[in-house]
């Protein structure tokens, strides 16, 4: 018993050894978590355009040219960040539609294979039943042929028996005219 356990655990911990992660499912990850960082990047610089929009270094309190630029700068780095995103989260989406098709794809090859598979059984069904029938006429054909060869035999035997019978009766019926 304390072997069997101990045999379990060793086939676990060599099973969680040699057990590799899918690496489609790894870049898949990678990617999202790129996205997610980009994302984290955005909201930001987002907070940083909000507090860019309330600075106020002008007079009495308003806004310079310069306060302005520096919101349009930080506005059009999120809108970079944006385009950036969105081209990640095409190639995301790309991904996951190849891995879609990709699975598609596996489930018809193996459907066509098993189709193949399929047709090779009953075909083998049908070559063994071909065989089997022709073996059966086969055995007929032997049976047939050896009834055949029984009566023949038997008429041969019984052609040389009346042959020596007959020999037989010409050697005695010629003594007994000679004697």
């Amino acid at each position: 018993m304390k072997n069997l356990i101990l045999t379990g655990f060793m086939l676990l911990f060599a099973l969680g050894i040699f057990a590799q992660p899918n690496p489609d499912s790894v870049v898949y990850i990678q990617q999202r978590n790129k996205i997610n960082a980009m994302l984290a990047e955005r909201r930001a610089k987002f907070g940083q355009y909000d507090t860019s929009l309330t600075k106020r270094s002008g007079i009495f309190g308003m806004q310079t040219k310069g306060d302005v630029r520096r919101s349009n700068e930080i506005l059009m780095d999120i809108a970079e960040t944006d385009d950036e995103i969105f081209i990640e989260l095409k190639k995301l989406f790309d991904y996951n539609n190849n891995q879609l098709n990709y699975s598609k794809f596996q489930r018809k090859q193996t459907e066509s294979s098993l189709k193949d598979a399929e047709k090779t059984r009953i075909s083998y069904l049908k070559s063994i039943s071909t065989l089997r029938t022709q073996n059966d006429s086969l055995r007929s054909q032997v049976k047939q042929l050896e009834t055949t060869g029984q009566k023949k035999q038997g008429i041969f035997i019984a052609v040389i028996v009346l042959t020596f019978a007959s020999i037989l009766y010409l050697l005695i019926v010629k003594r007994k005219r000679n004697a």
